[in-house]
């Protein structure tokens, strides 16, 4: 009986007795039955309707909340120590990886507010910690995803124009001004009740921008902020790299045709066999990235659009914790894929951190092993 609330069967009045049930010693409850009077008219009435979810479901989100906050807050915290410190890391492209960090890090950083309440099954925080809740999550969401975007463009102009497309530090910094300014109103007009609202969703541990209350100026602000904050961003991530690959693709194109031209295997020297093709490697480069924005944020975009002008009932309580999960999950692979990755970034580490472990090569020991490399190849091809 508990379980329906998963399921999407509700009460059919929200604001009825709060204890529907008795089964031995157990009582059903409706979804708030723990927030005073006073908190209740700050909570949609579409939650009010549903029976509270069991408490192991919260306790169970709590653990996963707990895992990917510490994860999160350790990946991002040491991506930010590392680029800001490190010299040689401080370039034009990094600022992005570290505007990045830093959205994600304070993505993470809310999160022990939902444990808090996830371990006293609800609103525990009331209206105050969920206008907080919120206001964090629009900034870090929205920010993460325009320098997602503008990742995508640096990558772009550094391939695809090597040697007049690279941005300098200034340019780096007013475009992360930009992607400031950009955001903070679409945090504050909901925050300040000018334009949209800030509410719970799903079990009422989390907050979010209200996108169930049907008046003509909210679905306006949910349409708006679905396009600025989502088809925006994914729309320059799939052009930018959509455009590497193709001119990834068109170049080793060209140097196949001069070297069948010139009746030669390849004209890259020292190629394996045995490796991939570049093309190969930036095309799942760019599949990679481009899934991990558009998995974690189109679920939230997609209950969003079907609160404002959908079927309501779809969306239940145990439904919509999923796209919250989702956007969190990917705050924590994000420094592993911008930067972990980034063989600079794993020296420093080695250097710093050396009980990691990494065995990372430093430049020098390249440049030596592939000098020994080149020579053993001259003195084959002499013998």
């Amino acid at each position: 009986m508990r379980l329906l609330n998963w399921t999407g069967v509700g009460a059919p009045s929200a604001l009825q007795s709060r204890v529907i049930d008795i089964r031995g010693d157990q009582e059903l409850h409706r979804l708030g039955w723990n927030i005073p009077p006073e908190e209740l008219i700050y909570i949609p009435e579409h939650w009010l309707s549903y029976l509270e979810p069991p408490a192991s479901m919260h306790f169970l989100l709590g653990l996963i909340y707990i895992g990917l906050y510490l994860a999160g807050m350790i990946g991002n915290g040491l991506v930010l120590w590392i680029f800001s410190s490190a010299k040689s890391l401080r370039t034009a492209s990094n600022m992005f990886v570290v505007n990045l960090a830093f959205c994600d890090f304070i993505m993470m950083s809310k999160l022990p507010m939902f444990i808090y309440n996830s371990y006293y099954r609800g609103y525990a925080l009331g209206h105050v910690g969920c206008q907080i809740f919120a206001f964090i999550g629009s900034l870090s969401g929205i920010g993460a995803g325009m320098t997602n975007a503008f990742i995508a463009y640096d990558r772009y102009t550094t391939i695809t124009k090597p040697f007049d497309g690279k941005l300098t530090r200034m340019k780096a910094f007013l475009i992360i001004v930009g992607i400031w300014i950009y955001t903070v109103p679409w945090a504050v007009m909901p925050l300040t009740e000018f334009w949209g609202k800030f509410a719970p969703e799903g079990f009422l541990t989390a907050c979010s921008f209200d996108y169930l209350l049907n008046t003509f100026d909210n679905h306006m602000f949910v349409a708006c902020i679905f396009f600025c904050s989502y088809v925006v961003p994914v729309t320059m991530i799939i052009f930018f790299y959509s455009k590497i690959v193709s001119t990834v693709f068109n170049h080793e194109k060209a140097l196949r045709e001069q070297a069948k031209k010139m009746n030669v295997d390849s004209l890259r020297s020292n190629q394996n066999q045995g490796n991939q093709t570049a093309e190969i490697r930036i095309a799942k480069a760019a599949i990679t990235i481009c899934f991990l924005f558009i998995a974690a944020w189109t679920p939230y975009a997609v209950s969003s659009l079907i609160g404002a002008f959908g079927d309501q009932s779809l969306l239940t309580p145990g439904v919509t914790m999923i796209p919250a999960v989702a956007c969190k999950f990917v705050g924590c692979l994000d420094p592993y894929v911008y930067a972990i990755s980034h063989p600079r970034y794993r020296q420093e580490l080695q250097k710093r951190l050396p009980w990691l472990a990494i065995k990372e090569a430093n430049d020098e020991t390249k440049s030596v092993a592939s000098a020994v490399t080149q020579n053993d190849q001259e003195q084959k091809v002499a013998a």
